[in-house]
């Protein structure tokens, strides 16, 4: 039998979506079901906690970086063995990359599933109007099928009854649940986001109650039921694995967590046997052919990472020596001269990259990523392409002329620029890349450590 697949998206952004998310995979968890997690979007956060509840990687589905067959043939296969997938929709249900078009959205990726909308709305401060809101996502776009509404944040049973009430009687949408509001159910929030899964702050405690609460509140066995049949492309994402060429080191911590379980597998597929260390405790450094700095907090752990001398030294002894590292966002400020952190202190980093990163003023950069490759690199040759995004509210000092640069990026939001600081094989970018945009990406790394390897 194959599995059912259900989109979970908000009215709007803050409505709780991640909350109910969560309840919903730990309560199909304490069922006995096997449930595979997806998340709109480039969002790193939200994939963690979805991992800590299922124990299985969440993979991201992305319209506007990867693309429609890639999205299905991702669920198809990451799904294939389980008896429900559930994805996470981004902001509102039907915000993307424009304000015309469902181009980057929830509702683009529940269209192609073919699968029903469970629409979250926030009900503090309304009631019968939260029909309303309903019925005008029902109409907005005819293709897409509200199939439930989860009303969240209610003041208690006889609101929550005039919620369902008013939107059995004005939409087709099914009025599956209400959910009393509870601060103390919220997972905490932070400068660009939630707190992060490795930080523990999902324990078995607050998972029992977010259970329990979702248990009560929501009928479990009617959302199921709506649930339809996963699509089968008759494809798969990601090739058979290789047997292992290279060892590459990724750097997992509280301080580097930001990585798509697509890039990964990617890199696995190409030929690549990974190792995971942290930059912050160990104090050696693996011995591998290649590394890979994700994104993360690095200013929140500067003191550490900085405190770690003997690691520093051994990345920069590793860049001299000619071997391969790709670093994103994170790990670009990682291998930068120093990081300022949000107290305006500076903490000494790698030293590679001729710059210091600032977090003050906070500017926020989010925005889709262009890329095109300018000169060989690492990931790629002169003349491919891939896509990505940014996210990050630090600043460079301007990199020396000097530094050559091996991307010209373009946002969604206009604007053209240099970036993808290369220094040997050592190649550092504040884009977050998604290996789906281009499979060349994964086996272009693995080459590249192959070719160090023997040089």
């Amino acid at each position: 039998m194959k599995p059912g697949v259900l989109v979970i998206a908000g009215a709007a952004s803050g409505v709780g979506k991640t909350t109910v998310t969560v309840s919903l995979l730990e309560a199909f968890r304490r069922r006995g079901l096997t449930v595979q997690a997806f998340k709109v979007g480039p969002d790193f956060i939200d994939p963690g906690f979805h991992e800590v509840v299922t124990g299985r990687p969440s993979y991201n589905l992305d319209g506007w970086m990867c693309g429609r067959e890639q999205v299905l043939d991702t669920v198809a296969h990451q799904a294939a063995d389980v008896d429900l997938a559930l994805v996470e929709g981004v902001m509102g249900c039907f915000d993307g990359v424009d304000g015309t078009s469902d181009e980057g959205s929830t509702a683009q990726i529940a269209k192609w599933l073919g699968s029903p909308v469970v629409l979250v709305i926030d009900a503090s401060s309304h009631s019968r109007s939260a029909a309303a809101v309903a019925l005008g996502f029902e109409r907005f776009d005819p293709g897409l099928r509200i199939g439930a509404v989860i009303a969240n944040r209610v003041g208690g049973e006889v609101h929550a009854q005039w919620v369902r009430d008013s939107i059995a009687a004005s939409c087709r949408a099914v009025p599956i649940g209400a959910i009393v509001r509870d601060e103390t159910l919220t997972l905490p929030e932070r400068h660009l986001g939630l707190v992060t899964a490795a930080e523990g702050p999902l324990t078995p405690a607050l998972r029992r109650r977010l259970a329990e609460t979702i248990e009560r509140s929501v009928d479990l066995d009617a959302l199921i039921a709506i649930a339809v049949p996963l699509r089968d492309t008759g494809r798969r994402s990601v090739a058979e694995l290789q047997r292992p060429r290279v060892r590459i080191a990724v750097a997992r911590d509280t301080a580097f967590q930001f990585y798509y379980a697509e890039n990964l597998d990617r890199l696995r597929a190409a030929g690549a046997e990974l190792c995971f260390w942290s930059p912050q405790a160990d104090a050696v450094l693996p011995d591998v052919d290649g590394l890979y700095f994700g994104g993360g907090y690095p200013e929140l752990h500067a003191r550490e990472l900085s405190a770690n001398v003997a690691i520093r030294e051994a990345v920069r002894k590793f860049a001299d020596a000619g071997k391969p590292i790709y670093a994103e966002c994170g790990g670009l400020m990682y291998l930068a001269e120093a990081i300022e952190d949000l107290e305006g202190v500076i903490h000494p980093m790698v030293g590679l990259l001729p710059t210091t990163v600032h977090m003050r003023p906070r500017r926020l950069t989010l925005d889709y990523t262009d890329v095109v490759f300018t000169a060989d690199a690492p990931i790629g040759r002169a003349g491919s392409t891939a896509r990505g995004h940014e996210f990050h509210y630090s600043a460079l000092d301007p990199v020396p002329d000097s530094v050559p640069r091996a991307y010209r990026i373009s946002r969604r939001r206009g604007g053209e620029r240099a970036e993808g600081y290369l220094i040997g094989r050592a190649l550092m970018s504040y884009v977050h890349l998604h290996f789906a945009s281009n499979p060349d990406i994964a086996r272009s790394l693995v080459d590249s450590c192959v070719g160090a390897r023997c040089s």
